[in-house]
Order: C-alpha cells, then structure tokens, then sequence
C-alpha cells in the first residue's frame, strides 16, 4: 500500500473511532486475546483516545482477555504480561482503560469437569467446553457492565477476510444495524457490536502492527514471531456466542482443543523452536485425550441410565453410548496431568518464566475432591494419595470430612468382600454414605430418593445385565408405540411382548 494511502486510511479508522466514542457515553468494552487482530484493534483504541483532548475521554474502555486456563502456555504468559503493560501505561498517560483477565468459575473449568466429573475430552457432538470456558466469563462481565450502565458496546477485531463463513455472518449483521457502524448483539440485551478494521486484509493487520510502535510497550515484531512458527494463521477471538468460530483451527487455543484432528499450531512450535520444546508432553497428553476413549468410559450415562442405539438393520457397532469417564479413568488422567506439572516444574529445560507452571489449581483440585467424594460418593478419598504419589509433597488440602467412619482398609474390605464386583462395591458404598451423611438431620427429606438413585445405577450384575435390561425396555417401547398407533391389537401386543421381552 502507498505510504500516503496507509496514512489516510488509518487517519480515517482513528477518526470513525474517535467520533463513535465521543456520540455517547455507553462505555466500551474490547475484546483482546493476545493476537493480531485484536492487538490492531486495541492499539487503534488506544491511540485515538490518546489524540483526545483529557476532558473529552469521558467514558471508561474496559479490555477483557478470557483465560480459559487450559491456554496455550506461551500465549497465555503473552497475554498476561500485555494485560500488566496496559493496566501500568494506562494508569501512567492517564487514559480511561482498564485491562481485564476473565476465567471461568471454578465449577466450570476444562478440568473440573473432565477429572472431577468424567465428562469425556470434547467431541464436535459434545462440545461442552465453549460455553463454560470461553462464552459465560465474556457474557457475565458485558452484562455486568450493561446492568451499571444500561448498554454497553463491544469492540471486536472481527474480519470479513477471515473466512467466507465470517464474512457472510457480519454481512447479515450489517444489515440489522441500529446505527453507523454499530450492530445490535444477537444474545447480549443492550450490547452492540463495532468491528472497526472489519474490512482489513491479513496484509493490512500486519503493515500497521509493523508500521506502527505499540502504545504500551510491547513489541509487535515478537508478535509475529509468535506467528511464524505455525501452518495456519489464526487467532482465539473474543468469544461471546456459540456463532463465533471455536478457536480449533487457530493458533491461539486451549492447548487441550480436541475439536479439531491435530493441534497444528502446538505442534510446529514445539518441532521448529528449540525453546519450545519444554511443551511436547503437553502435545502427547492432547493426543492421548483425543483417542478413542469408549473402554475408559462408563456403560451409564450420567444420569446412571443405560442408552441404547437406535435399532438399524445390519448394524454391528457398539450397541450403547457411553457416559462419563470411570474412576479409574478420572485417576488416570489426574496422575498423567499432574506428572507433567511436576516434571516442568523441576525440570532444567523449563524456561524460567513459565518454572511456576500451573497446569491445574490448587482450587481445581478441592472442587474435584469434593465432586469425587461428595457427589459420586468415592468416600475413599483417592486424590490426596495421588497427589502425594505423583508431586512428592504431603497434599495441602484439608480433611473434607473429619466424621468419615470409612478407613481406605474398610473400604478395600468391603471391596474384597463384594468379591471384585464393582457394581456392588458402588452400591455398598453409596449406601452407607447416604445413611451416614442423613443420620444427624432431623429431617430426612430425601432419604428415600437418595436411596432410589443409588439402587438405579447400580442394581444390575455386570454391563451386560444392564445391556439386557436396557433392550427389553427398548422392545417394549416400539410394541408400545406400535399399539398406540393402531398396527397391532391388544392380544397381539400381550403376544409381542411374551415373545421379545425376558
């Protein structure tokens, strides 16, 4: 681009920002992830503001960055000391903007759920993951803001030149705009979205980030450098509803993404950049969690329901779908995740800057305790042996029950003497857990329904009874169904049933 068309178009860009932010006193709200496309829009923010009279920057710029927590690392720690950066040279020029870090609540992270509650790794029919990690810490602060302030306008470094799908969705977003170069949110109430480099090409976010020293101290050709070791050219955007592209095929994802068959990215820094090969066993435990995982999984669904494949002709695959990850698959992955964090941290060939790696919070790791123990009643308390085991240390944690009657050598009794039937094991267990934990309440409401749930995830002998159980239900839905609409007579539907149901 000609050097006097460059100017005049970022002249022009600076010009629509400054008279967008002057229309009104909606406060802003800019999403920043760390790459290209968001650090152009940011630094354009920032500039034009500071081209602002001081009396005339009369509304507040909130920048939010979602961590998910499962970051790569390397963007991640870029994230964080550029969020360091802002919050100190804002403070300094005296500019309205106030840098955010979001993450998820503790109940929602990738590891909460995937250790703590079995959930399997995610699959793009179970994509469990956006919405707790990306979408809701985004939603609650816009809405947050929207509540202080009535509205609230979200600057985002969308492009139409990212992909044909993106730039087909902006195009029918235009058209429902409530004001020049605003259009209204689809799930946000009294938010509006404002794209100002929505026509750039990749060509155009690069020759400005070159062109142009960054405001708050960063240098962008790191940036770059960043971008240069992957095959693909991407960035994680801000993610405010399911909409929003996945960050599968980008380079600045959860180092866990399993939506998408290969983490190119993780992979050509770890194969083209000595300094980052500190992160291959975080690459081989992504790989692992992509595998198929039916034999770690559970026959039950969460519920403790057995689920059924629609009856096909000809079919030969498994009859059931699988639930949640087994306790010993959960164990397993704890073991395998906090080897690595151990390793990392005591390892010479971990750089300095990320020595204090944290894989997994102390925080993560009470609120899986507490679902192992509490909600899936696994009263023999497994996490601080495995902690112990794999870190070395004596787990910091405290007792989560003090009044457990259990030893772990009661409870491997019981196990002996439940003769290796783990069903029955469970059901034991669980039982004796309800009775206790109800044994001091005046009142005991649920007791009974307790008791039922316990006895319907477990009543069966093996995976195979259940399989059994389950057909027969499935048998007597379709004659059911047949009966209802008229195809067979109630002595044929007694029939029916004699014949296909054990």
């Amino acid at each position: 681009m000609d050097k006097s068309l460059y100017e005049t178009e970022i002249k022009n860009i600076k010009d629509q920002i400054k008279k967008i932010y002057l229309e009104d006193e909606i406060p802003w709200v800019v999403g920043y992830s760390g790459g290209k496309d968001s650090t152009a829009v940011t630094q354009l923010v920032w500039e034009s503001l500071e081209e602002l009279e001081p009396e005339k920057r009369h509304k507040a710029v909130y920048i939010i960055s979602t961590d998910t927590l499962v970051e790569n690392p390397v963007v991640s720690l870029w994230v964080r000391n550029s969020l360091k950066s802002l919050e100190k040279e804002a403070v300094k020029k005296k500019l309205p903007i106030y840098p955010n870090l979001l993450t998820p609540k503790i109940e929602n992270t990738f590891w909460v759920n995937l250790i703590g509650r079995g959930y399997p790794a995610p699959r793009r029919k179970f994509r469990w993951c956006t919405e707790r990690l990306k979408i809701k810490p985004a939603d609650e602060f816009v809405n947050s803001v929207v509540k202080q302030n009535g509205q609230a306008i979200l600057v985002l470094g969308t492009r139409k030149a990212e992909s044909t799908v993106r730039a087909s969705r902006i195009k029918v977003k235009e058209s429902k705009s409530v004001r020049e170069h605003l259009t209204p949110s689809d799930n946000l109430p009294n938010s509006y979205i404002y794209s100002p480099i929505v026509e750039w090409s990749n060509d155009d976010v690069w020759v400005y980030l070159m062109q142009e020293e960054n405001p708050w101290g960063n240098n962008n050709k790191d940036l770059l450098t960043m971008y240069q070791g992957a095959t693909s050219d991407g960035e994680c955007p801000l993610v405010v509803d399911t909409s929003t592209p996945s960050c599968g095929n980008s380079r600045f994802g959860c180092w866990v993404c399993t939506l998408v068959q290969k983490d190119k990215s993780m992979s050509a820094m770890v194969q083209n950049d000595s300094e980052k090969e500190w992160m291959a066993p975080l690459l081989q435990l992504r790989n692992e969690l992509d595998q198929p995982d039916r034999e770690l999984r559970d026959f039950r669904r969460m519920s403790g329901n057995v689920q059924l494949f629609a009856p096909k002709e000809d079919y030969e695959g498994p009859e059931n779908v699988p639930g949640p990850y087994t306790q010993d698959s959960r164990a397993m992955w704890l073991k395998k995740l906090l080897t690595i964090q151990t390793n990392l941290r005591n390892s010479d060939n971990t750089p300095e800057e990320v020595k204090d790696i944290e894989l997994i919070s102390a925080a993560e790791l009470e609120e899986i305790r507490r679902i192992w123990v509490t909600e899936k009643h696994e009263i023999e308390d497994l996490l601080p042996l495995i902690y112990e085991e794999v870190v070395g240390d004596r787990y910091p944690g405290k007792p989560i029950d003090e009044n457990q009657p259990f030893s772990r050598e009661d409870l491997s009794l019981l196990k002996e003497i439940c003769k290796g039937n783990d069903l029955h094991f469970e059901m034991v267990r669980g039982l004796l857990e309800t009775e206790r934990k109800q044994q001091n309440k005046n009142r005991r409401s649920n007791l009974f329904n307790d008791i039922e749930k316990i006895f319907k995830r477990t009543f069966y002998e093996d995976a195979e009874d259940a399989f059994s159980r389950a057909k027969d239900i499935q048998k007597f839905s379709l004659i059911m169904e047949k009966q209802k609409k008229g195809e067979i007579d109630l002595i044929e539907t007694s029939e029916e049933i004699k014949k296909n149901i054990n």
